[in-house]
């Protein structure tokens, strides 16, 4: 089945391919093509020249049957395009109107929607959340007893909230309403402050929950109402709805999900009742709308969304370099906003500049799409001279047969992975770097020395260091997976 999927798959990369050149200037389509095969790895080794990718082959390697992006250059939309397949069922092909499941890009568009009453006086940054809630309050406890959870903190993740995401629910599960995910009654564990608020950084999506109710409350609409009548019509986001489950106008144009196996989740896709943190549906070239308004306003425009003031203070940063909404960060001094998302069967991404007109968001359809997302980003960033992403150079080692042989064997995890008790795999020698091999999910890994004891995956950029000197011998894989080696 899989491979009829993808030979339907590359039938319609054919098909499609051929339709957009029908709507693109000749000049563009050249850019296109050249992008669509300089999709680039995360590391090189020094001295060699970058590989370069195509972006069909690479859809199929990480399994993502679709794929859509929008680029923002000089101030505008300088092209969207979509690639593959939206349902295998029906065999539609991705346009730029396929819409996706946002995953967590929903909080910083859903952000603008609380930022909005904050500029008409209605809700208070630094105001105690408790006081905008009606039905149901933050459970008061001893770290709330000298700082209390904000608004500002909500949204910089910084409020001491529980709950960091939501597996959403299948098209049979009964569909609960906000108070009954607040209370945990749902399929997530209640929602609560369990540290003192402002003290530290943690990402949480049950954070943003308490703002959804926040902002029904103060505003007396559904969240979906509200925020398309106040950010997502004005903004012109005209193919985006934070409808859940999906209204039944929008299904036709719906992208379906896919594991990381590129196998249709059951039900086309998970709905999610917390639709602030993952609830928005959307195309990259509505979310291409979303930089360009928050651009403009920078800029000076005056008739936005929100004001200039407002949006400085969306992009100042607070702890782990957090604005009120996105992620911020710098390229050459220049200030950088950004968020992923990742929903069952859904991996996104956007990076763009707040003071000049350029930005990058792809969506995929698939757990798979991570990685191949960060391809198309660097292949992007690359060929436009945007540096938000580049491909970076590792120094690497060469060491003898005799200096590998003795990491090769079996190394088993210090605890359990993914419901699997004892998490082996194997490590070997191929010519001058060290293969490993996870038969668990089948997953590959060829490294290169950077030392003795420090070994990177320049496809991946998978960072691995070997302990020889533990006993027995170690392999932490990414700072975070402790194996040792099995003893025969």
């Amino acid at each position: 089945m899989k491979n009829l999927s993808f030979l339907l798959l590359l039938f319609c990369f054919l098909f499609f391919s051929c339709s957009e050149k029908e709507t693109q200037p000749d000049s563009l389509q050249n850019d296109i093509a050249a992008i669509e095969n300089n999709l680039l790895p995360p590391l090189v080794a020094k001295g060699d020249s970058i590989p370069k990718m195509n972006i069909y082959d690479r859809m199929e390697h990480y399994h993502v049957p679709g794929v859509s992006i929008a680029v923002v250059k000089e101030g505008k939309l300088l092209w969207a395009k979509g690639y593959g397949i939206a349902n295998t069922e029906t065999v539609d092909s991705v346009t730029t109107e396929t819409i996706f499941q946002a995953g967590s890009i929903s909080k910083p568009l859903a952000a603008l929607g609380a930022l909005k009453l904050v500029q008409e006086g209605k809700m208070d940054l630094n105001e105690d959340i408790n006081t905008y809630l009606q039905g149901w309050k933050i459970p008061e406890n001893k770290f709330t007893e000298t700082e209390k959870v904000t608004l500002e903190r909500l949204l910089t993740h910084s409020a001491g909230m529980t709950v960091h995401g939501f597996p959403g629910y299948t098209q049979t599960d009964s569909f609960p309403d906000i108070i009954t995910v607040l209370e945990g009654k749902g399929n997530t564990p209640a929602i609560f402050v369990d540290t003192i608020p402002g003290s530290i950084w943690r990402y949480s999506g049950g954070g943003y929950t308490v703002m959804e109710k926040a902002v029904e409350d103060v505003s007396g609409q559904a969240l979906e109402v509200y925020l398309k009548e106040n950010i997502l019509d004005p903004i012109g986001m005209s193919h985006s709805t934070y409808g859940q489950p999906l209204p039944e106008e929008y299904q036709a144009n719906a992208s379906a999900a896919y594991d990381g196996e590129g196998n249709l989740i059951e039900g086309l896709y998970h709905n999610y009742p917390e639709q602030a943190a993952a609830g928005l549906w959307t195309t990259p070239s509505d979310l291409a709308k979303y930089y360009l308004e928050i651009q403009a306003i920078r800029a000076g425009k005056t008739d936005g969304v929100l004001s200039k003031e407002l949006v400085d203070n969306m992009l100042t940063e607070r702890k782990n370099r957090w604005g009120l909404g996105p992620a911020l960060g710098e390229r050459d001094g220049k200030v950088v906003f950004a968020h992923g998302g990742k929903n069952a069967g859904f991996s996104n991404d956007m990076m763009g500049y707040a003071d000049q007109g350029e930005a990058i968001i792809i969506m995929t359809s698939a757990d798979g799409g991570v990685r191949l997302m960060a391809e198309i980003m660097r292949g992007i960033s690359d060929y436009y001279g945007m540096n938000l992403r580049k491909a970076n150079e590792v120094e690497v080692v060469t060491l003898s047969p005799e200096q590998l042989e003795h990491l090769a064997g079996s190394y088993k995890l210090n605890r359990p992975l993914n419901g699997i008790e004892s998490y082996v795999v194997e490590v070997s020698v191929r010519g001058d770097k060290i293969f490993v091999y996870d038969p668990n999910n089948g997953d590959e890994n060829l490294l290169s020395p950077t030392s003795e004891t420090d070994f990177v995956d320049l496809s991946t950029g998978d960072r691995v260091k070997f302990q020889p000197s533990e006993n027995p011998v170690g392999m932490l894989w990414g700072g975070s997976f402790q194996f040792y080696k099995v003893e025969e």
